[in-house]
Order: C-alpha cells, then sequence, then structure tokens
C-alpha cells in the first residue's frame, strides 16, 4: 500500500483516463490540465495554469455540461474502490465534512448556507480510504457537495425528519455511496462526533458493516448488570463507570497552536444497547442497537491541557484490551481526513477558484480534491520512515528534484530521497528545520513549491535558448523527458 503515491508516467492517465465525458477530446484534455495542476497545485486559477490558452482550455472543459462533478470523480473513485477492494487487510472508510467557502462569488446563487448562516458554500463530505495498519492515504471512495438548507420558519419535527436535504443523512449517503465490501475485503467506517446519529448507527449495523463512531449524545441505553439482568441508564455516564482494562499511550493531533503529543489513557469496554430515541430523529426503526462502547480517558494529562476522553461506539470485538485498543486506534487515524482538508484548501487553494457558475466550479472541486490526496499520500511517505528513503524521482518529476537539489546542496545528487524533497521545499518555502520545529506544514509546502515551480520554468527558459531548435515530425510523440521539463544543464 506504501507504493501508491507515486507518481506515474502521467498523474492525469492513472487516475482521469477513464472519465466518461462524451467525446475522448475532453477526456485528454482533463488528463492535460491534471498533469499541469500535479506540477502547480496551490494558488489561483491563472497561477496553476501558467499558460493563457491553458487556461482557457481548462475553463472551455469545466463549462461543458457533460463534465460534471460525478463525471470527474468518478474514474478515481472507481480506481480507489479497485485498490481497497483486492485488499487483504483492514481498509479504514474515514467520513468527514468540510465547509468550502465561496461567499464572495455573488454570482453563485444556487449555494447554501455555511458558518454562522451568513456564508455561502458546500458542506463537502469526503470519504477517504485508509490502509490501516500502515495509516497510508489509498484515495477517494466518495464526495458529496451539500447545499445545508435555511430551516423553514416554523418548520415541525415530522417535516424535519422528512426533508430529503437534511445534513444527518449525509453519513448515511456516504456509506451507501461506497456500497458493501466484497468478498474478502475489510471495510471499517470511521466517523467523529457529527456522525453520532441512531438513523445511521442503525444503518450501519443491519448492513453488518464495521464501524467506530465516537459518541457526542449521552444516550439512553440498556446495560448490563450482572447475572443476565439489564438496567436502563445514560450512556456516558455507564462508559465513564466501566473498570479500565488496562493503560497505554495513544497519539494526539495538536490543537490551537500545539504540536501532535503522546497521551497516556486507560481503555476500558463494555456491551450495550443504543434505545431509539423517542419521538424519532431520523429513519429509522424501534429496535435497541447492540454494541460495545470503548472509554478511552486521558490520566496524567500536562498542566494546562484539557485530558482527552474519546467515548467510542462500534460494532468491533472489543472484549478485551486488544481488541478495544484496536477500535481505539481506527479512531485515532481520523485526523487523516482534516489532513486531507487542510491540503483541499491551502495545499490546492480549493476556495480560490473564482468561476462564476456551479456548472464549472463543481467538476473542479473533484479534479483539485483528487491532486490533493495525492499531495497528501506524497507528505506522508516522506514522513514516514519506510519510504522516506526512496528516491524522490519515485513520487516527484525529475527537473523538479533535480532543481531542488540544486538549490539546497549547490550540486546534483542521484541518490536525494523524497524525504530530503520534503525538508528542502519546506526550506524554501520558510520552514527553519529546526530539530525542535514539526514538520513543514502545508502553508510553507504551498510557499515552497511555488517558488520551487518558479525556478523551474526559469531552468526550462534558459534551456530552450540554448538547445538547437528540434526538428518537428508530424508523427512524433513528445518524450516523457519533454514532458517533465526538458534537460537541465
Amino acid at each position: 500500500m506504501r507504493d501508491l503515491p507515486v507518481l506515474d508516467s502521467s498523474f492525469g492517465a492513472l487516475h482521469f483516463g477513464e472519465a466518461r465525458l462524451g467525446h475522448v477530446g475532453r477526456t485528454r484534455r482533463l488528463v492535460l490540465a491534471a498533469d499541469a495542476l500535479i506540477r502547480h497545485p496551490g494558488g489561483t486559477l491563472p497561477q496553476k495554469f501558467h499558460e493563457p490558452a491553458a487556461l482557457d482550455a481548462f475553463y472551455r472543459l469545466a463549462n461543458r455540461p457533460e463534465v460534471t462533478h460525478q463525471a470527474v470523480l468518478e474514474p478515481h473513485r472507481r480506481r480507489t474502490l479497485r485498490l481497497i477492494g483486492a485488499a487483504t487487510d483492514p481498509i479504514l472508510l474515514i467520513h468527514d465534512t468540510t465547509e468550502l467557502d465561496y461567499t464572495s462569488i455573488t454570482s453563485l446563487e444556487g449555494l447554501g448556507q455555511i458558518g454562522n448562516g451568513h456564508g455561502r458554500g458546500y458542506e463537502c463530505h469526503n470519504t477517504l480510504a485508509v490502509h490501516a495498519p500502515t495509516r497510508a492515504v489509498i484515495g477517494l471512495a466518495g464526495q458529496i457537495l451539500h447545499r445545508r438548507d435555511r430551516a423553514p420558519e416554523g418548520e415541525t419535527r415530522r417535516a424535519l425528519r422528512d426533508r430529503p436535504t437534511r445534513e444527518s443523512r449525509l453519513w448515511r449517503r456516504g456509506s451507501e455511496a461506497v456500497g458493501p465490501a466484497p468478498a474478502g475485503a475489510t471495510w471499517i467506517d470511521v466517523c467523529d462526533r457529527g456522525a453520532d446519529v441512531f438513523e445511521y448507527i442503525e444503518y450501519v449495523h443491519k448492513n453488518g458493516r464495521p464501524f467506530v463512531v465516537r459518541s457526542t449524545h449521552d444516550r439512553l441505553c440498556m446495560a448490563p448488570e450482572g447475572e443476565g439482568r439489564w438496567r436502563r441508564c445514560k450512556l456516558h455516564p455507564h462508559a465513564r463507570r466501566l473498570e479500565p482494562m488496562g493503560a497505554r499511550y495513544v497519539a494526539v493531533a495538536g490543537r490551537d497552536g500545539a504540536g501532535p503529543r503522546r497521551a497516556k489513557v486507560t481503555i476500558a469496554a463494555g456491551p450495550v444497547e443504543l434505545l431509539a430515541p423517542r419521538p424519532p430523529r431520523g429513519d429509522h426503526g424501534d429496535e435497541p442497537v447492540p454494541l460495545r462502547v470503548v472509554a478511552v480517558r486521558e490520566v496524567e494529562a500536562p498542566e494546562g491541557v484539557k485530558p482527552l476522553e474519546w467515548i467510542l461506539l462500534t460494532a468491533l470485538p472489543a472484549g478485551d484490551l486488544a481488541g478495544a485498543s484496536t477500535a481505539t486506534d481506527w479512531y485515532g487515524c481520523r485526523p487523516i481526513v482534516e489532513e486531507l482538508h487542510k491540503a483541499m484548501k491551502t495545499g490546492c487553494g480549493i476556495e480560490a477558484m473564482q468561476f462564476t457558475t456551479e456548472a464549472a466550479l463543481q467538476p473542479a472541486i473533484a479534479l483539485l480534491s483528487v491532486v490533493a490526496v495525492f499531495l497528501l499520500g506524497l507528505r506522508d511517505a516522506a514522513r514516514d520512515p519506510e519510504t522516506a528513503g526512496r528516491p524522490a524521482t519515485d513520487y516527484v518529476p525529475a527537473s523538479y528534484a533535480t532543481v531542488l537539489c540544486a538549490w539546497r546542496h549547490g550540486e546534483v545528487r542521484g541518490d536525494w530521497t523524497i524525504g530530503e524533497f520534503y525538508y528542502a521545499l519546506g526550506r524554501l518555502g520558510g520552514h527553519q528545520n529546526r530539530r525542535c520545529d514539526p514538520p513543514p506544514g502545508w502553508l510553507v509546502l504551498s510557499r515552497g513549491w511555488a517558488r520551487l515551480r518558479a525556478m523551474v520554468q526559469g531552468v526550462e527558459a534558459v534551456n530552450r535558448c540554448r538547445a538547437p531548435a528540434p526538428v518537428e515530425r508530424p508523427d512524433a510523440e513528445p518524450s516523457a523527458q519533454a514532458e517533465l521539463g526538458g534537460r537541465i544543464t
């Protein structure tokens, strides 16, 4: 699975070559656009496509009625499903929603409300496939662009429950879009507190899908009391009273400017039955849902830091410390999807696009989302000790690796690694690379990539001036060397 982020001869052909856009010329243009974006993912569209002809061609493509969000995303999504369907290891399907803000584009009239209700944009619900043992990003198994409605004045609870565009339906829609796992494959849905919706939990339970959902609602449940008796109680107090099975350390993502840390936690688990809400709060039945609750609570938290507490609902076996720890570890992978959202916004400038119609904006969102998945895989490969020593040219164009290596070391090294490329790119973007510093983030990497792109273009321009004009042959295909920027001297 660690080989997945490697850059093929054409990133665009790999992820979009099977797109069905009604004409082979449109698919070819989409492939060329993807190849251009992978070389300059950040900034506005004019900055991504530095040639006016290429930018105009992309605008024409995005405005074709056949080029929809689904049509652009589908070849990448099918590739992701093929990979996870053939995997023998567990695959995490991490669901999460982020806001895409297009408030400033006044011509986009059909957008939904975001934030406090005064902003306009999409609720972008992503399903990211991750290889559980290595945490390697595989691809997007689904993406939904949702418009948040303004609740009608005086809307009844029944009307809200029946509304097709109800936001709480997103979690079920995300799982339904992926479909069931094929025989021999193990797919686990992993969700944050937004998915603590009885309608969704009942759905994944009835369909036999393993899941881990962090609880936010202190629901009524039935809990065992001994000798075959069960008592009615509130979920969260019951979870906190469970006897710990043991203690261990878990990795915790940094919050509010703080870096990541390791937290010592106790882990407890036990069976419960969630009771259906009364009155109903969605499309669900009346029967209770049997599952396990896992309580993860931090001990010896640093001074001034709020202790970690995860109350997890899961269908996984969690009767002992090993099983409960597995559910804990898999939920601990959930921040990977938040890194995808940062890559979309900061790394790819997905909110910086200035299309005047939704019909053109939505396919561009799909395209840049796939580019963001690649960048996330690239970054993780550079940080992972198992892959950081691989050649940089396995992941990035040779011209980019050569120019950055010459800038960083004053010479071109044939054995330069992707880990060295990553930290040099961060240095070019302003990261100091000190031992006490956290790894380069998306902002400095985006700045570094933009500067590197300008440097590569400068070298290409000098090479064109030095090289004799080539003799054109009508049947000649562009070489891989020319595609990556030409000879560097």
